[in-house]
């Protein structure tokens, strides 16, 4: 199958103002794009890029003042099938884990897996460690919180979404990493495309997705809490501790984002 991605955002800077986006598909499926996902920015300027400490490849530009749109349009190959994984897999005790994982085990800016010890224990020590514990945590977090777009917030950490029982893909992800951290099963953040492969219809608008990765034996596994049931046609962007770390763009200046549009749509092979 493939799919064809990508992103339209359009900003207004009132000032110069430097900016660093996360827009690329990871390098882990830099293989499956029929061509570069190339981003073009209007008006033109010089981009530079980096790796960052995950991995990440960002992009560094100063923009201008005024209007600028940032787009890329890419195909990329993809299975077709409902993403899988192992529903015996175990967890590996702390001391044996690879020492790469210890910092996804640790509380983090909006995984405050710390304030939610206790009651992580409480709701899931009862569980059978491993795959099957990481889906009971992520059963109960697609209970406890309702979706709602209206309702995303940029500073709403893990407990106070698990407290108001309300949010966005975000805080699904965030709430669910931090009840995997708090009980030694560790967990990363992942934002990706995901559309509606597979799917009924009438769908909802395109947009960015977030999951979370916990480690377990065999290695990381992809969970989704926000939906909870298998999806067809995920490509990976970025991994990091916690969605701080991998904002699809992060300005150092007053801006406002005045349209933004993602599509991840399944392509016929004579239309790619």
């Amino acid at each position: 199958m493939k799919l064809r991605i990508g992103y339209e955002l359009d900003y207004d800077f009132p000032q110069p103002t430097p900016v660093i986006l996360m827009l690329h598909v990871h390098f882990s499926r830099v293989s499956d794009l029929a061509a570069p996902d190339h981003m073009r920015i209007s008006p033109s300027v010089p981009v530079s890029a980096y790796r960052d400490v995950f991995g990440n490849w960002c992009s560094r530009l100063l923009a201008p003042q005024g209007h600028m749109r940032i787009t890329a349009d890419a195909v990329i190959s993809d299975t077709g099938l409902p993403e899988s994984f192992n529903r015996n897999a175990g967890q590996i005790p702390v001391e044996q884990l690879p020492e790469e994982c210890i910092t996804f085990l640790i509380a983090s800016r909006f995984c405050d897996s710390d304030r939610l010890l206790d009651l992580a224990w409480q709701l899931f020590g009862h569980t059978q460690p491993g795959a099957p514990r990481v889906q009971a945590i992520c059963d109960f977090v697609n209970q406890r919180i309702a979706f709602n777009y209206n309702d995303a917030s940029v500073t709403r950490t893990a407990s106070d979404a698990y407290r108001e029982g309300r949010g966005v893909c975000r805080d699904y992800a965030h709430l669910a990493i931090a009840f995997c951290r708090a009980m030694n099963i560790p967990a990363r953040y992942c934002t990706c495309y995901l559309g509606d492969v597979g799917t009924p219809k009438p769908w909802p608008p395109g947009d960015f997705a977030a999951s979370f990765e916990a480690y377990l034996e065999g290695g990381w596994q992809m969970f989704d809490p926000r939906n909870n049931v298998a999806r067809i046609g995920r490509v990976l962007i970025a991994r990091g501790r916690d969605a701080a770390d991998v904002a699809i763009a992060t300005t150092f200046g007053p801006n406002v984002l005045t349209s933004f549009k993602v599509w991840t749509d399944e392509v016929t092979e004579a239309a790619a």
